[in-house]
């Protein structure tokens, strides 16, 4: 007897449908799987046999066929161990469900008892059953809050086996899964850290406020210990908060990598990614014989902090440029090539040497000139031009140390921020861009006409510093952002002077 099975695989940070299909028939006992499945799917047999006995049902002595259709596109996980399940135990006739078949989708992992374990990519496997035509969803509880974001679908989770059979039997008569109104509200990201507990370092706080308004990159340079890495955790709470489109863009990333927290519905805060500087390329980037995404797309929308920068492998960073360009990734492989979203701003932090002290006025430094040099190039020309901001942050004084009054909160910080990115959305009403910071030439020109006295400080800057075209461009972005922030209509030579000296440290100490 055979019985057909609706699921979803996932491939790249999407799903398309699977049909698992179950043929008993007499002959020898044994089990053949068949569609291109990896290991975890080849194991299954041995979960769901143990799961149909524990749960009260007959596993049959007999001759299985399961095929994982279409049969041209690996398959990979466990998340087929229900589906499998299901379709023996309604091919031998254990329990009838072919009225409701059609119409329902099933996902997850068994356990040897039966109950029913969380699974990666539900949000995406629920998203790809709605465009397959399926109504409804059943998976397990602690993914049922993910896959019930999406709109007109319903989903009904099980905690065992047993229940998905009387779930089936009862043609779904039970209550779906609903999202209460709190746990999708993105006008209040609950952030732990704040800006406020920053004590100091008022003009990195404001290079950073820029940065959040205009979707910036910055680098930020000081001694250990000055607050760099305290402030880049605190980058994410002044950031705009997301949008329902931008939530469900990266908790498909975190669902595909299986990086939610049971229960969870949707991300709500910024994603901040702080990655080792012993990652591979593979690992930053994103890769492996069948992709997935890597740091860079589990910032997208958020901040991704590389820490001790020039200590990370050249290689590894100079990968980074096409998606700081480009704002996605693409990973070519024999069997496929698949693009993944990678939208976030860099914040690097680094020593200005090697012992970490030759800003530091209270501490002498112990590394030659040479040292410095060899320390500094480990980040190239091409990748500095596309990091906007460069931002000196030096030793605090004793009396900033020992101060009780707090700064000024994420809260307030954010709201200019907010006002300043509204402006953007005005601007680029009709066009790709998001913000300040991916204007292309012709959207420079078109956007931020220069006064001639802002011109002329230009040309003075790229004199003086010995700045490229690229580098050019930017302080126009930054300066434009500037003028955002304050309300202003056209660039001022204010606003471009603070944003010269934001181009300035790459000279000063790479020069």
């Amino acid at each position: 007897m055979l019985a057909r099975i609706h699921s979803a695989a996932i491939l790249g940070v999407d799903a398309y449908p699977v049909q698992v299909e179950v043929d008993v028939s007499f002959g020898d006992p044994r089990v053949t799987i068949v569609g291109l499945p990896d290991a975890a799917c080849r194991e299954s047999m041995d979960r769901v046999e143990a799961a149909i006995r524990n749960s009260g049902f007959e596993f049959p002595k007999q001759r299985i066929t399961v095929n994982l259709a279409p049969a041209d596109i690996r398959k990979e996980g466990p998340a087929f161990d229900l589906p499998i399940a299901l379709g023996l135990i309604i091919a031998t006739g254990q329990v009838a469900a072919d009225g409701i078949l059609d119409e329902v989708a099933m996902t997850g992992e068994l356990s040897l008892d039966g109950r029913l374990r969380p699974i990666a990519g539900a949000l995406p496997i629920a998203i790809g059953a709605r465009k397959a035509g399926r109504r409804a969803l059943v998976a397990p509880p602690d993914n049922g809050n993910e896959a019930a974001v999406v709109d007109d679908f319903e989903v009904y989770c099980a905690q065992t086996l047993y229940d998905c059979v009387k779930l089936l039997e009862s043609d779904l008569r039970s209550e779906p899964v609903r999202i209460s109104p709190e746990k999708i509200d993105l006008q209040a990201p609950p952030y732990e850290a704040d800006m406020a507990d920053v004590k100091g370092q008022d003009h990195v706080k404001r290079a950073l406020e820029i940065a959040a308004a205009g979707g910036h990159n910055c680098i930020m340079v000081g001694p250990p210990g000055s607050g760099k890495t305290m402030l880049a955790r605190r980058m994410p709470s002044i950031l705009p908060p997301m949008t329902l489109e931008e939530a469900l863009e990266v908790t498909k990333l975190y669902s595909v990598k299986g990086l939610m927290r049971p229960g969870d519905a949707l991300i709500q805060t910024r994603p901040f990614r702080h990655p080792h500087h012993t990652v591979s390329s593979a690992g930053l980037i994103g890769g492996g014989s069948f992709p997935s995404p890597g740091e860079v797309s589990l910032a997208h929308h958020g901040v991704l902090f590389l820490d001790e920068l020039p200590e990370f492998p050249r290689n590894a960073l100079e990968v980074m440029r096409q998606p700081l360009e480009d704002g996605e990734v693409t990973i070519a492989r024999a069997q496929t090539s698949l693009t993944f979203p990678a939208r976030f701003q860099l914040v690097g932090a680094m020593n200005p040497c090697p012992c970490g002290f030759a800003t530091d006025p209270q501490r002498e430094c112990t590394c030659g000139q040479a040292q410095v040099q060899r320390y500094m190039k480990q980040i190239s020309g091409p990748l500095l031009d596309r990091i906007d901001i460069h931002i000196e942050v030096p030793r605090l004084m004793p009396d900033e140390v020992m101060q009780r009054k707090q700064g000024e909160s994420s809260a307030s910080i954010r709201e200019r921020v907010v006002a300043g990115r509204e402006r953007q959305q005005e601007r680029f009403a009709e066009t790709p861009f998001h913000n300040n910071a991916e204007m292309n030439s012709r959207a420079l020109r078109d956007f931020c006409p220069l006064s001639n006295e802002v011109e002329g400080l230009l040309r003075t800057a790229i004199e003086q510093f010995a700045l490229s075209a690229r580098a050019h461009d930017r302080i126009i972005k930054l300066a434009r952002t500037i003028a955002d922030l304050e309300g202003a209509e056209q660039i001022g030579v204010a606003h471009a002077a603070e944003a010269v000296q934001y181009r300035s440290l790459d000279r000063k100490l790479w020069g």
